[in-house]
């Protein structure tokens, strides 16, 4: 696969490390970004102070409950810009409500996961990230 820059925006530190060790097995790890927050996201992706200088990612992996905006309406935007609506956008949460998964792929989400709670989760979502990867990315 080749080299991805990834952005993950996601605000919960746990869920960060997580999220960054399962991403390390599936080989991404040099160029993985971080925004806590649906605002942060737009300035990274619109490259506004103080990312002028980082590359528009290849992969945004986005948390739905988030500060200022939240994971649904920082993907309408992307969507609806046409210098970011061709990046694609993993929905990654801990909301299994089927109405959140309906709005998230009518917004054009690539894919929708929940959080693992369980090893057995784990290597199921990892499994799912490496497959989607590889579909979008060889």
């Amino acid at each position: 696969m080749k080299e991805l820059t990834v952005l993950l925006v996601e605000d919960n530190d746990a869920d960060i490390i997580l999220t960054s060790e399962m991403l390390s097995e599936i080989g991404i790890e040099e160029n993985l970004h971080i925004a806590k927050d649906g605002q942060e996201a737009l300035d990274f992706l619109h490259r506004k102070s103080p990312y002028q200088l980082t590359d528009k990612p290849d992969l945004v992996i986005l948390d739905i409950n988030l500060p200022k905006l939240n994971g649904k309406e920082v993907l309408g935007l992307m969507k609806g810009d046409k210098d970011l609506a061709a990046i694609p956008v993993i929905m990654y949460t801990s909301s299994h409500h089927e109405n959140d998964k309906v709005e998230c792929y009518k917004k054009k989400a690539d894919l929708y996961l929940t959080k693992f709670n369980s090893f057995q989760e784990f290597q199921k979502t990892k499994d799912s990230f490496k497959s989607f990867l590889e579909s979008k990315f060889n």
